[in-house]
């Protein structure tokens, strides 16, 4: 069977991505997978809540407006849902929408957002929307409705862009693991990311989620060590 004109087994750094689990282990782990990001995401908001408070402190002290930050986003099925982050942007130059993308040195990032973004740490609130149900640890990570990239908007640049959302979003994916990460308005970049998230919504597995996990975890522990 073919995947948007692609073999049925995809590159996955030097291995290859499994098909999907048959109709009758499909809803079993989905529920599986349900329960590992409730566990998961419970567990890690105890371990990190120093940070959590910390960030929140810094944020409080160095910068006028609310903490957090709140924007719509594509959910499973198209739903829209409010994803939060550690507020990074100064209020009064800061983009609600999400569709004006960030870039190098840009002027609407507080110094504590930069700090926040370097590290990631703004983006650890979404464990609540893991916890809740709105995103899942693993998937395709989740877009501003009217993004576009090469003067496109995403579904005009790629065909069923909209199957990406088949899958609930994710905090990471197998496009992050691929380098594929961040802001872009490069048609090529922006359509090779969604691949990629089209090919874990075709092929997704337990198996799948486990070894994104993995590769997520040494890419973050090794990241600036050279290796």
């Amino acid at each position: 069977m073919a995947f948007l004109n692609r073999p049925q087994s995809l590159s996955f750094s030097g291995a290859e991505l499994a098909s999907s689990p048959s109709a009758n282990t499909l809803g079993i782990q989905l529920a599986i997978k349900r329960a590992v990001d409730v566990f998961a995401a419970s567990t890690l908001i105890v371990v990190a809540s120093p940070i959590l408070l910390g960030a929140a402190l810094a944020i409080k002290l160095t910068s006028r407006g609310p903490i957090l930050f709140k924007q719509s986003r594509y959910g499973l099925n198209n739903e829209l849902f409010g994803i939060y982050k550690f507020r990074s942007m100064r209020i009064d130059l800061g983009d609600a929408t999400g569709v004006r993308q960030t870039k190098a040195d840009d002027p609407r990032v507080t110094s504590v957002g930069k700090i926040l973004r370097r590290t990631n740490i703004d983006e650890l609130p979404q464990l609540f929307n893991v916890l809740f149900g709105d995103m899942s640890l693993v998937g395709p990570r989740p877009h501003v409705p009217g993004m576009r990239a090469g003067g496109l908007l995403y579904e005009e640049l790629v065909p069923h862009y909209f199957k990406r959302h088949r899958m609930r979003p994710g905090i990471t994916g197998l496009a992050q693991i691929n380098r594929l990460r961040g802001s872009t308005t490069d048609a090529k970049f922006a359509k090779a990311r969604i691949e990629y998230d089209l090919a874990y919504a075709e092929s997704w597995s337990l198996f799948l989620d486990f070894r994104i996990l993995w590769q997520t975890f040494k890419s973050e522990v090794f990241r600036g060590t050279g290796s």
